[in-house]
């Protein structure tokens, strides 16, 4: 299904078979297709970049397709692996982190640090940090796949 070039988002590269290769979604997706492109945000002389989930209800492109800043995109992508990171050593506490030290990393970005914390306000913490870690070892397979494709032409790209 081709991607509009029509709206306010303009793409400039796209993946437009993503609904063949949307994870545990696949071809069993709303989400049709990828792009990177010119924001739809953007106003005269100045040019963001954005990334874009292009959502298709079977009848039209939907209204909840999703469009991030590319910094954002990536800050979701270390948000993700710092995750990670926690739940490989989560075992070693009964309720999968430290109540007493919920903050997991401060990771340093354009002069201050981005705060990665279990979420203690939710009240059912403790279950919905079970039920997520077991959604990403249900998903290792699949999650490590990614992060090996995004690590290898991170390392080719000199990062």
């Amino acid at each position: 299904m081709k991607i509009p070039t029509t709206l306010k988002h303009k793409p400039v590269l796209v993946s437009e078979n993503y609904e063949n290769v949307d994870g545990r979604y696949a071809h069993n997706s709303d989400a049709k297709g990828l792009s990177l492109g010119l924001a739809q945000w953007n106003d005269r002389g100045k040019v963001d970049i954005s990334a874009k989930v292009w959502r298709y209800t079977g009848e039209k492109w939907s209204r909840q397709s999703e469009e991030l800043p590319l910094h954002r995109v990536l800050d979701l992508a270390i948000l993700v692996a710092s995750g990670l990171s926690h739940f490989r050593e989560a075992y070693r506490y009964p309720k999968l982190y430290d109540p007493e030290q919920p903050v997991i990393d401060r990771i340093g970005l354009q002069g201050d640090a981005m705060t990665v914390a279990v979420a203690t306000g939710n009240e059912r913490i403790e279950e919905d940090l079970k039920l997520f870690s077991q959604a990403l070892s249900e998903d290792g397979e699949l999650l490590g796949e990614r992060l090996r494709t995004l690590s290898t032409i991170l390392k080719e790209l000199g990062y």
